[in-house]
């Protein structure tokens, strides 16, 4: 019995390929991409705005393909589905480095998108819904931190490679190394559930529970979608999308409050910390107090966030936690939508619910970013993009309150079996 308990269960082996696949998909294939968009440009000789296009269709193309991606996850083989997604997404992007014209980038928008709906959305969050019954926050705030400390490592090496070999050589070392290192991982250690290796989920033992009747325990696609609290979760993911699209408005804010390039660079680092410590300290919560509570928390800290940023942007101090705040509460998008599409919804239609509902991340990132850019040109001030985000934060809230009231109704009508 002894020498049971101190094995590490499969499930940590699940979160440490994801780490690795997600964080590299995420990391190194699409934190980097802006990088090259002022090099490439300069060497095509167009216009940033007609090679970015190809961002805006990679972001059309992952709202048409999520659905499709999580019906697919549900019934095909997880390995197959991730192996070529992964070539997809890997593939594309190495490719660009074999591009001369814009053209190019528009056409493998395509295959890169679809690749990522599998790697970088849907993957992670299923597979730790699948694999972890306890901690399950936690696997998803671990996994959120490996993703963005990738991320760190990977943006000042694909510089120093785009400044010494130049951006059509790194387009291609970057995506060869994520296929070298992420296909490997996922044949040795992906699975899809702890049936395929005759285990409970993490955590499930302790009361008993048998691993396929907690898999299949929850509220059906039929039934879900149709629910208010569907809707509700929905909205929750388009807003804390758009919310934390902000962040790249951030630097533009503060020279318009006269603050430096430089004083920008060490506010965005500081929001990205608060993006690292959120991720984990919100995915323990979510654990310790339930998605709902912690899910209201980072609302309010939002909330808080804003203020400052709206009242005290005289304050280099305060502007600065108020960033790092803004960062703690934009890991919620990777930590806490998942927990509450699972705690809603339970794991049953996991896949293709949390898919559906991940369609309001893909609206907001297409949305969000102009319309922040145009109330900024029309009034020359972020004042009511920030007074904007403040009612998100309150239509999030209630959101969260409705979602629950509305998953009662279910429960009560029978639908959750």
């Amino acid at each position: 019995m002894d020498k049971t308990k101190s094995k590490i269960h499969y499930a940590w082996w699940i979160l440490v390929g994801l780490c690795l696949m997600v964080g590299l998909g995420k990391g190194a294939l699409n934190n980097t991409a802006g990088l090259f968009i002022t090099p490439v440009a300069k060497d095509l000789g167009i216009g940033i705005g007609n090679l970015t296009l190809y961002l805006s269709i990679s972001s059309i193309v992952t709202l048409i393909f999520l659905p499709i991606g999580g019906k697919m996850m549900a019934k095909y083989d997880i390995k197959a589905l991730l192996i070529g997604a992964i070539i997809l997404q890997a593939g594309a992007f190495a490719a660009f480095g074999f591009m001369k014209a814009v053209w190019g980038w528009y056409i493998l928008s395509i295959p890169l998108a679809v690749g990522g709906v599998f790697i970088t959305v849907i993957a992670g969050p299923v597979l730790i819904n699948q694999w972890f019954k306890k901690s399950n926050g936690l696997a998803l705030g671990i996994m959120g931190a490996a993703a963005g400390a990738l991320g760190a490592i990977s943006q000042p090496i694909a510089g120093n490679l785009i400044a010494s070999r130049g951006w059509s050589q790194t387009y291609i070392i970057i995506g060869a190394a994520v296929l070298i290192i992420v296909i490997p991982v996922i044949l040795l250690l992906i699975r899809k559930s702890p049936k395929d290796k005759g285990l409970q989920p993490y955590g499930a033992a302790a009361d008993g529970e048998a691993a396929t009747d907690m898999n299949d325990k929850g509220i059906a696609m039929a039934v879900a979608k149709k629910s208010g609290a569907f809707y509700a979760l929905t909205l929750f993911f388009f807003l804390i999308t758009a919310i934390a699209s902000f962040s790249i408005h951030i630097p533009t804010f503060l020279a318009n409050k006269g603050y430096s390039v430089e004083f920008s660079g060490t506010v965005m680092g500081i929001y990205m910390i608060g993006v690292l410590l959120g991720a984990l300290i919100l995915g323990v919560l979510s654990d310790k107090i339930g998605s709902k509570n912690t899910s209201l928390l980072a609302m309010l800290l939002g909330i808080l966030s804003i203020f400052m940023l709206l009242f005290f942007s005289e304050s280099a101090t305060l502007i600065t936690i108020a960033a790092g705040i803004l960062g703690f509460m934009a890991a919620s998008i990777g930590t806490l939508a998942p927990t509450l599409a699972s705690t809603l919804f339970g794991s049953k239609d996991y896949s293709q619910i949390y898919a559906m509902a991940s369609l309001g991340l893909a609206v907001a990132s297409i949305i969000a970013l102009p319309a922040y850019g145009y109330v900024y040109d029309f009034t020359g001030t972020y004042t009511m993009v920030l007074w904007i985000i403040v009612a998100m934060f309150v239509i999030n809230i209630v959101a969260i309150f409705y979602a629950f009231k509305s998953k009662k109704q279910l429960v009560d009508q029978g639908h959750w079996n």
